[in-house]
């Protein structure tokens, strides 16, 4: 009986499948391709924000206004961040339909392209933090213990940019055709080299001297080298499918620049919009109390982690819709979209669960004032629903309508909910009803919830697909 029952569940989701479009083949290289990219760049995102985590851990041992300092400045590594990541999703949307079209001299030139942005951007920021290091700090916050520990971090931490942009770009020209794995292991080795050298050289032991923030800044510049020289000796040495040269790097393509930065320009301001927003959620509560920004620091970090899943998932949806695109079959593009919003709504829930009963084991390893704990758990708590409708309309908005070559959605919804809602929300919240905190950080990340109705309305009911290849 029960296996009769167990049949007609089988049959009843196959025939689903099938109103679809999708035959048993499809669904099955479909759910393989979406889990080994999406596993595979889960782990990469957990080991590194495992490494920020560890960080805070051990510099949130060592001093509360040591963490306050490498917090302030890690909110300029992450509007960095967040700008590489721009390119890289350019790269990863454009060159994913060619990918299902199956012409890599186009993605050869493409990366080029995006490589090259990368560097210039990097540049940049290396600039302005030699020349401005106390200017950039009076961003976040006001207090000059935390900024002279923030420059201390700073005045090392920056050399890391060339390098981080090099593995960042590279890695997402892999993932474009569909190799993951190398970004877990490398991310498994930058978390060793990282944790490994904090652990000396924060607190001086083995005979080593007591750096504090600055050996944790050693720690993880050693770390982005050694990162950068393995992906480099994989891509020339190992990987066989796109066989990438470094020549292409060195020269201008302009016939591909413009297919590019249609896609990657909107992105360049979601993605730095995105980052501001972050960064402000320090800068307003950076200028309330100390204890508010340590808080902070430590519930973003852990959440960061729990989101990998929602990343993760929105990378995986990206390549998979963007060479379904390429490979002209649109109703299967279709029917991958309502399958992926199922799963990303499952994920959701999943990953709110898991920061839930999370939080408590983790927050017992920080050692730090009774207040700072328990703004940080009440920040957690608040989090762990957010990440619900994270989960589904960041992927959504990002892997799916923006995969698909739809980029300016991204924007006109991110200026509006951003910088008309959310941004004069907080601040009228923290600087003219004083509100505490937990309202603040509430204000801040409500647009995780209230962005789920636009993404399931476009995604469900406009024609958001884009083909952004070039026929010949």
């Amino acid at each position: 009986m029960e296996r009769k029952k167990q049949q007609q569940r089988k049959d009843k989701r196959q025939s689903c499948f099938e109103e679809m479009g999708i035959d048993m083949e499809d669904r099955k290289g479909f759910y393989k391709s979406f889990f080994q990219i999406c596993v595979a760049l889960i782990l990469q995102n957990v080991m590194t924000l495992a490494v920020n985590l560890a960080d805070n851990m051990m510099i949130g041992g060592y001093s509360e206004i040591s963490l306050s300092g490498v917090a302030a400045v890690n909110q300029i590594q992450f509007i960095y961040q967040q700008l590489l990541l721009a390119l890289g999703d350019g790269v990863v949307i454009v060159c994913s339909q060619y990918w299902g079209k199956k012409k890599l001299e186009p993605m050869r030139k493409i990366s080029a392209i995006g490589m090259q942005s990368a560097m210039i951007i990097a540049g940049v920021l290396f600039f302005l933090v030699s020349v401005f290091p106390m200017q950039m700090m009076h961003l976040f916050t006001d207090e000059m213990p935390i900024i002279a520990e923030g420059m201390e971090y700073l005045a090392i931490i920056r050399f890391t940019y060339f390098f981080f942009a090099v593995s960042m770009l590279l890695l997402a020209v892999l993932r474009s055709v569909e190799i993951v794995k190398i970004a877990f292991i490398l991310s498994v080795i930058t978390f060793c080299i990282n944790c490994g050298i904090n652990a000396v050289l924060i607190y001086g032991r083995f005979g080593f001297p007591e750096l504090g923030v600055r050996g944790a800044a050693i720690g993880t510049l050693a770390a982005r080298i050694i990162e950068c020289i393995v992906v480099l000796f994989f891509v020339i040495k190992k990987e066989d499918r796109l066989r990438l040269k470094l020549q292409p790097f060195f020269r201008f393509h302009k016939e591909y620049m413009k297919d590019y930065f249609r896609i990657t320009l909107p992105n360049l301001i979601v993605q730095g919009l995105w980052g501001v927003n972050t960064a402000l959620q320090t800068v307003i509560l950076g200028h309330m109390t100390a204890a508010a920004i340590a808080a902070n620091s430590m519930a973003s970090t852990l959440f960061s982690v729990i989101k990998s899943m929602a990343i993760g998932s929105a990378s995986a949806a990206s390549v998979i819709i963007g060479k379904a695109i390429g490979s002209g079959n649109m109703e299967q593009v279709q029917s991958y979209s309502k399958i992926l919003q199922k799963m990303f709504l499952l994920i959701g829930v999943a990953g709110g669960i898991v920061l839930f009963f999370l939080r408590i084991p983790v927050l017992s390893m920080y050692n730090l004032s009774e207040e700072t704990m328990r703004m940080a758990n009440q920040f957690l708590i608040v989090l762990s629903v957010i990440l619900v409708g994270m989960s589904y309309q960041m992927p959504t908005n990002t892997g799916i309508i923006r995969g698909g070559g739809n980029a300016m959605h991204m924007v006109k919804m991110d200026l509006v909910s951003i910088w008309c809602i959310v941004i004069p929300v907080s601040f009228l919240a923290a600087f003219v009803f004083h509100a505490s905190p937990l309202i603040v950080v509430c204000c801040l990340n409500s647009d995780q919830i209230f962005k789920c109705i636009p993404a399931y309305v476009v995604s469900n009911h406009r024609n958001w697909v884009r083909v952004l290849t070039k026929e010949s």
